[in-house]
């Protein structure tokens, strides 16, 4: 069974976005479909990004503790708010943070927002950093329009049978990635 990291990346009080979070830890543990491991940014305390991690003389535990988990997983679901067309800047650092441990990792985004166009604005830039890094950005995108009202603070949708539906494409699209990844390592 692969296992996949669930990036929260928000660390905004009275954040939304990490329901859906929650929502692919529940749905991918139920569906019996991947290892999940959820990393809450808002766990962590990072400093402002000032160097990558190898050439960090004295990295924290928690560096050490999110380049374990991204390295051990097989892919990566990244959960992100859109803030004024662009991500937050606690994900910018995790993302810079780290080199090695994203080069042609499986990732597969999804944005959210209060508003009616789910995020949408915020894959571009997001896309554009992972590529420059060599990530393996999938294809499928899984936007949340109306977040507050798609989803409850446990990360369970009012519309189960629609969010499932949706969710399975976008995660059938991410198993497919890191299949074929296996498939050429071996």
């Amino acid at each position: 069974m692969p296992k996949i990291a669930v990036i929260s990346a928000s660390v905004r009080k009275g954040r939304k976005s990490h329901s859906v979070a929650l929502y692919f830890q529940h749905y991918l543990t139920e569906k019996q479909l991947a290892e999940v491991e959820i990393i809450d940014l808002d766990a962590y305390n990072f400093p402002i990004f000032e160097e990558r991690l190898r050439l960090i003389e004295n990295p924290t535990e928690d560096m050490l503790q999110l380049a374990a988990a991204i390295t051990n997983a097989d892919g990566v679901i990244i959960v992100t708010p859109e803030y004024n067309g662009g991500y937050p800047a606690s994900l910018k650092n995790v993302i810079d943070l780290l080199y090695s441990e994203w080069k042609r990792k499986p990732i597969a985004i999804a944005t959210v927002s209060a508003g009616a166009f789910g995020g949408s604005q915020v894959i571009t830039s997001l896309q554009f950093s992972l590529w420059k890094i060599g990530a393996l950005t999938v294809p499928a995108m899984f936007p949340v329009p109306t977040v507050e009202k798609t989803f409850n603070d446990d990360g369970r949708p009012t519309d189960p049978e629609a969010m499932d539906k949706k969710a399975s494409a976008f995660v059938n699209e991410l198993l497919f990635w890191i299949a074929a990844k296996a498939a050429s390592a071996s």
